[in-house]
């Protein structure tokens, strides 16, 4: 079998087999690029009252804040799932196993958003975690790497079809 027939046939199979995952991972992903821009995928950082200082309130005291807020489910550092410290806006971002963000001023304790923060689950979905630790590996890597090997196929396909197009006009126009 020729390279370009198996490679054609691969193109044209393997693009049936990945299709399915693919387009979850192409949604995830395009949800992910303009996570910054919709408030639904994730929340704004707030700004505090003091920024590029150093926090005044203990993390202790700041994580009592965000308890206070029942959504989150905040009942001991169990039920943390990160806590991201952004000094030059003066916050801190308690995020809750449940995707609840608590963002609470470093200087005052006080609370200055309470969202829900969905772009960690669009994130499992689109590396596969969201579905089983095996589907990650055991599916979409083989589909990524499935889709490098589409594009290579692909692209040389379209190479082989256009050096042969312009084979063929230097020989008609030669006749």
């Amino acid at each position: 079998m020729r390279v370009q027939t198996l490679f054609r046939k691969v193109h044209h199979w393997g693009s049936i087999v990945i299709a399915l995952p693919l387009i979850i991972m192409i949604g995830a992903g395009i949800l992910l690029m303009i996570k910054k821009e919709l408030e639904w995928i994730q929340p704004p950082s707030q700004k505090g009252v003091e920024r590029n200082g150093v926090p005044m309130a203990s993390i202790q005291s700041l994580f009592e804040a965000a308890k206070t807020i029942e959504q989150a489910g905040f009942t001991s550092w169990a039920e943390l799932e990160r806590a991201d410290l952004k000094p030059g806006k003066g916050i801190i971002k308690f995020v809750s196993a449940s995707n609840w963000e608590v963002q609470v001023d470093t200087h005052t304790a006080d609370i200055l958003q309470v969202a829900q923060r969905r772009s960690d689950v669009i994130e499992s979905i689109h590396d596969g975690s969201y579905f089983a630790e095996w589907v990650k590996l055991g599916v979409f890597l083989p589909i990524g790497i499935g889709l490098l090997i589409l594009w290579v196929t692909g692209v040389y396909l379209f190479i082989v079809i256009e050096y042969k197009k312009v084979k063929n006009r230097r020989k008609k126009g030669a006749v």
